[in-house]
């Protein structure tokens, strides 16, 4: 993934949704492997929230969203969006149940996430918890392609 060592959101790099391309091209839908359970807890101490740094920004979240450990990879999920996309499949862990709509950068660029900014490169993947391109955030190609896989509308 594109992580920019001295740049700034604040230059001229295109956001995703800037980006002609991005806007044009058909998102295909996608469900989570089976196999992909994450560990989550919900933050329910009596705070406003806290920043953090991932994917090249700096990254918030607040009281009542979700901590998420996704294969060694950690990171906050809004609580609105846990609920709605992911299910409860014993103490502790979760399987993310609702689809993703999704496309392959074409160019590096930023897409603005619930939580900050993150950052991707041609190759990367551009996902989307809802099929009008909300709710985005961003991964690599080979992590996407090992947690997700194609559905084949009917």
């Amino acid at each position: 993934m594109f992580t920019p060592a001295n740049f700034s959101l604040d230059s001229t790099f295109p956001m995703a949704d800037e980006i002609p391309h991005i806007q044009k091209s058909p998102l295909k839908r996608y469900l989570k492997r089976a196999n992909q359970a994450v560990t989550a807890i919900q933050i329910t101490l009596d705070i406003q929230g806290f920043s953090y740094q991932k994917w090249g920004s700096l990254q918030r979240c607040n009281k009542g969203d979700w901590l998420v450990e996704n294969d060694g990879n950690t990171y906050t999920v809004a609580a609105d969006s846990f609920v709605t996309t992911y299910k409860q499949i014993s103490p502790g862990r979760y399987i993310k149940t609702a689809p993703v709509w999704a496309e392959i950068a074409t160019h590096d660029g930023a897409i603005k996430t619930r939580e900050g900014e993150s950052y991707y490169g041609a190759g990367d993947y551009l996902v989307y918890n809802r099929e009008n391109r909300q709710d985005g955030y961003t991964m690599a190609a080979d992590i996407f392609e090992k947690m997700y896989e194609p559905v084949s509308d009917p």
